[in-house]
């Protein structure tokens, strides 16, 4: 019988002994329902968070007390409001959904709750919540973790300029999707040409705007989907899991972060 890492298909008295383990750790996938350009599907962070998230579990040793719950899908994209399709939770209903979640998670008995986010808008607003979800359950550590950010060398697969100007739905998300669900890529656009920030000013980064994707894009893509392909995805696909692995790994093996009594 395959180990069931997945609480929603488990017993209550299995969730009580997987809470009770040392170093016991949740995992909720989080993703948005929001505009990924004419090609890619509106699912695109919420399918990717998914499926790394669970390629990750199925290699870890089954020893390594971790579990996951079922992915949020909704969440908060306001930038991405002016496409048919995207949902975008106000920022304190998230906050609300995260926080009964982790209440779940600490009355049950589990040290830690990773929220792992395959959205890059709501990176903050994850920070804010782990923060604040901290604070109101102490013994609970939260580790606001985002897709992108964790393992090393994965966004040098892809060449300057587009690593750091594809920031949506362009060449990196599209070759994922390609090796993930290629049966969900429509025809790629050709690049439009997006405005650039005045010299030192970002839309992201040191110097950051607060920005709307209309603002800037015709077709809600920012950066050049062009060139993606399968084979690159495959290639971002294994860095990602495998470098997850690792650090879910150092996570579970460790008493960090401690946390007194």
């Amino acid at each position: 019988m395959k180990f069931n890492r997945r609480i929603e298909q488990l017993a209550w008295p299995a969730v009580q002994a997987a809470a009770a383990l040392r170093g016991s750790t949740l995992v909720l996938p989080i993703g948005a329902v929001e505009q990924h350009g004419p090609h890619l599907p509106l699912g695109t962070d919420f399918l990717f968070a998914e499926a790394v998230v669970d390629q990750v579990l199925e290699r870890l040793p089954t020893q390594l007390p971790v579990w996951r719950l079922p992915a949020q899908n909704y969440g908060f994209s306001p930038e991405h409001l002016d496409f048919p399709g995207t949902v975008s939770l106000p920022a304190e209903a998230m906050l609300t959904n995260l926080k009964a979640v982790a209440a779940m998670a600490a009355k049950a008995g589990f040290q830690r709750l990773v929220l792992f986010n395959g959205h890059g808008g709501q990176i903050g607003l994850l920070q804010v919540a782990a923060r604040e979800i901290q604070q109101q359950n102490p013994h609970l550590a939260v580790l606001p973790w985002f897709l992108w950010s964790g393992p090393a060398g994965v966004l040098e697969v892809i060449a300057e300029p587009e690593r750091s100007q594809g920031l949506h739905a362009a060449r990196l998300e599209t070759s994922l999707m390609l090796a993930l669900y290629p049966e969900l890529v429509g025809p790629i656009p050709a690049a439009e040409e997006l405005p650039k920030p005045p010299g030192g000013l970002s839309l992201e980064g040191a110097v950051p705007t607060a920005w709307n994707t209309h603002w800037i894009s015709n077709n809600g893509v920012v950066g050049n989907p062009c060139g993606a392909n399968a084979a690159e995805g495959k290639v971002l696909l294994e860095l990602l899991v495998q470098g997850w692995c690792e650090l879910f790994q150092v996570l579970l093996q460790s008493n960090w972060p401690q946390i007194p009594e």
